[in-house]
């Protein structure tokens, strides 16, 4: 029991560890880019980095708890576009639609599509990478069909439902305030109830988890339908904050979610990590995007900073799984 206690405390240190991490790197790329450019740290240069990296946050979050089960889900940016264009939609055919009944229906549509990954992968058995790579296509394609070429502008939207995408409460964007619900109620999840432990389970060894008595395949089926509901939301929140749409909305956010969850410690090969290093990782990669070209940086050398960072957390993933095993044997074998 001993060694069980100490390395489930080992384990909550390392998490802890690589949160701090992203958040000193996060502090010292803002220290730096306000050396150079006082005004990057100004009210509205927070404000508009909050709101850049919500949506991706918001994404991240789905997105971890679908890696920590040894999974992926490279559809959610195609989701996210058919959510989007989907809210739009309704408010141009249903002027007078309220805007929780819009944010509902955002959800049910990215939980529908979150269930026919889920479907696939637990039921069928078919690699993640596979499925979701499938749907992101087909996903897609019904959001082109569904467009044919049209685009909603912001004035067939409620103003209302706009505001939302720009008002602040205490001076925080609103958008933001979705963000820290969904991470904050996903972390409490995770780390309290029994089937978000379950999760990490999984992801640390599925046959393992089987033999434990661990319903698999219904924690994947739900895990990839929270993911959906998560992308689903982002879309709405991306209608809200853009309300320009067409059929490209959401175009590419897959690999920048995959790379703020894995810049946010949460590992690749599944079974560890948190919802909180996802979205520091989200809001890391979002400053980079803003403070390198204050910097002076190129477009080239930006993608290559994320494709260091993302090798880098893999590597430093690799390591400390290597140095904890090694660590947790030795305490079992002095328990």
């Amino acid at each position: 029991m001993t060694a069980v206690t100490g390395g489930t405390r080992l384990v909550h240190r390392v998490f802890v560890i690589r949160e701090l991490g992203i958040a000193a790197a996060l502090v010292l790329l803002v220290a730096v880019t306000v050396l150079v450019n006082p005004r990057f740290l100004t009210a509205q240069g927070i404000k508009d980095l909050l709101l850049g990296s919500t949506i991706l946050a918001v994404l991240a979050v789905g997105q971890s708890i679908v890696v920590i089960t040894r999974n992926v889900d490279l559809s959610v940016g195609s989701v996210l576009g058919l959510s989007a264009f989907a809210t739009g939609s309704l408010f141009v055919a249903n002027p007078g639609l309220p805007i929780p009944v819009a944010l509902a229906a955002g959800v049910l549509l990215g939980a529908v599509c979150g269930a026919v990954n889920g479907a696939l992968i637990a039921a069928a058995r078919v690699p993640a990478l596979v499925v979701t790579l499938g749907t992101l296509y087909v996903f897609r394609g019904v959001d082109y069909t569904w467009a044919t070429g049209r685009q909603i502008n912001a004035a067939d939207m409620p103003p209302g439902f706009l505001r939302m995408g720009s008002a602040t409460l205490l001076g925080v964007p609103v958008l933001a305030l979705f963000a820290v619900v969904v991470l904050v109620a996903a972390g409490y999840y995770l780390r309290t109830y029994r089937s978000g432990r379950e999760l990490y389970a999984i992801g640390s060894s599925p046959p393992a988890a089987r033999l434990a008595g661990i319903p698999v395949g219904r924690r994947v089926f739900t895990a990839f339908v929270v993911s959906g509901a998560l992308a689903g939301l982002a879309g709405v929140l991306y209608a809200a904050r853009f309300g320009t749409l067409d059929a490209n909305a959401g175009n590419g956010f897959e690999l920048n979610v995959v790379a703020a969850v894995v810049v946010g410690g949460v590992a690749i090969f599944g079974g560890s990590g948190s919802v909180y290093g996802a979205a520091l990782g989200a809001v890391l990669l979002t400053t980079i995007s803003s403070a390198l070209p204050v910097l002076g940086v190129s477009p080239f050398w930006q993608r290559a900073a994320v494709g260091a960072l993302i090798l880098a957390a893999i590597g430093l993933d690799r390591a400390l799984a290597v140095r904890m095993a090694r660590t947790l044997r030795g305490r079992s074998g002095r328990g």
